[in-house]
């Protein structure tokens, strides 16, 4: 006979727990890999990650999301707009060559 061994809520609520404190608080994790042949640098790769909320991250003044128009509807659409008054002014300007 196998035995089953229950999951305790203490193990969900610590884990929700880290999990909150770690959003709230954030977390970065940094390194660098760096390949040489003698002392002749070929290759750099820096690699900086950052954990925490959206609420953290934006009081540590990091937004780039809120600008990235894959990422948010505004600035999809602020991106539009600035497409839509640069066909607008190719226009007027070939309807001018065309008078």
């Amino acid at each position: 006979m196998s035995e089953q061994k229950m999951m305790h809520a203490t193990n969900a609520t610590n884990l929700a727990d880290i999990l909150e404190r770690v959003l709230d608080k954030g977390i970065v994790i940094a390194g660098d890999i760096q390949i040489r042949i003698a002392d002749i640098e070929l290759l750099t790769i820096k690699i900086r990650l950052l954990i925490a909320s959206v609420d953290k991250a934006k009081e540590m003044g990091i937004n780039w999301w809120e600008k990235d128009s894959y990422l948010s509807t505004k600035a999809k659409e602020a991106e539009m707009d600035g497409e839509n008054a640069a066909l607008e002014k190719r226009i007027k300007r070939l309807e001018a060559k065309l008078k």
